[in-house]
């Protein structure tokens, strides 16, 4: 090769610049941007019924097609509510956050709580799934957040399809059969009048009180703390026990591993 072609090549040849650190920075700017705004963004959640209602003894004996239900449908649960609850945001995985309001409860402190269920659109298996309200006492407001995948028979929903209706079931310290209409002495459970908020939390958020409408900013109801862990009634960590079905179970037995 000629002096005057190596020259004539050397001034073609492009020189490839080593990049600077902006270019590398670009990237990691981006990332720390996207997640500041995940930080930043509100918790994905929803009301899905906030009501307030008065129930009596003759209200639990005619309410149909079960008694002491009160069934919240129709206008009475969240219209805007998903229609598919695994996507795009993940409220299937997520957790429950209930907040009943005690307004009206008759005088002798008995234990009472509240069976909340889910009507699907479609079910499976059993076909609905219930968690519910701690055991109360006393007037007041009680709250806690439930696991959407700790309830029982909650894989008894096609959650992709949605919930239909939400049935409210007023029981005795007895267990999931304790329907308070049965008893012999309702004069401890009716009549009674409650304001119960059930909002749903995506799977990774966490329940922002602020985000509820029309939610007095008022602390919990002090209460003890019990948690069972009498084997002969939770059984061992592994396999079902014969109280794995708390609608079966005996009081003390009702919500093994939780607050009574």
């Amino acid at each position: 090769m000629s002096t005057d072609t190596a020259q004539f090549l050397a001034t073609r040849t492009p020189t490839l610049a080593r990049p600077g650190p902006s270019v590398w920075l670009r990237p990691c700017a981006w990332l720390v941007a996207l997640l500041l705004l995940a930080h930043t963004l509100p918790a994905a959640q929803f009301v899905l019924f906030d009501v307030t209602f008065t129930f009596t003894k003759d209200d639990a004996d005619n309410s149909k097609p079960s008694k002491s239900h009160y069934y919240v449908k129709g206008a009475a649960i969240n219209p805007d509510r998903p229609r598919d609850w695994t996507a795009p945001v993940d409220y299937r995985n997520g957790t429950v956050h209930i907040r009943l309001e005690v307004i009206e409860k008759p005088a002798g402190s008995e234990p009472t709580t509240w069976s909340i269920c889910y009507i699907p659109n479609k079910g499976q298996g059993n076909g609905y799934g219930c968690t519910g309200t701690d055991l109360y006492r006393e007037k007041g407001v009680y709250e806690k957040d439930v696991s959407m995948k700790a309830f029982w028979q909650n894989d008894g929903i096609v959650w992709s399809e949605g919930i239909k209706q939400m049935d409210l079931v007023i029981k005795d310290g007895s267990g999931g059969g304790g329907h308070a209409h049965k008893r012999a002495d309702p004069e401890k459970f009716f009549p009674t009048k409650v304001r119960m908020t059930v909002i749903q939390v995506s799977a990774g958020a966490k329940y922002d009180p602020s985000l509820v409408p029309n939610l007095p900013r008022k602390a919990a109801v002090d209460r003890p703390t019990v948690t069972t862990t009498d084997t002969a009634c939770c059984g061992p960590a592994a396999g079902p026990t014969p109280y794995s079905n708390f609608f079966n179970a005996p009081a003390s037995c009702s919500y093994c591993g939780k607050e009574l």
